[in-house]
């Protein structure tokens, strides 16, 4: 049995493309949802949320060692 591939080489530029796509998903399925709510699409959305989210958390940004000055 195959084993799924747990390494991907993926570029910030075709990570800003996945996200991007992702949230026009989620666009979309806001606005059909609108006018005519579904159990389907609710549950497509919540994962859509999830894994933008679990996207989010693994990137590292930029906070320099000295100076900062925190909100």
């Amino acid at each position: 049995m195959p084993a799924y591939n747990r390494n991907f080489d993926i570029d910030l530029v075709e990570l800003d493309v996945i996200e991007t796509a992702l949230r026009e998903r989620v666009k979309s399925l806001s606005e059909a949802s609108m006018e005519r709510p579904s159990q389907d699409s609710e549950s497509e959305l919540h994962s859509i949320k999830g894994l933008l989210g679990r996207l989010h958390n693994q990137k590292v940004f930029y906070r320099p060692k000295s100076g900062y000055i925190g909100g």
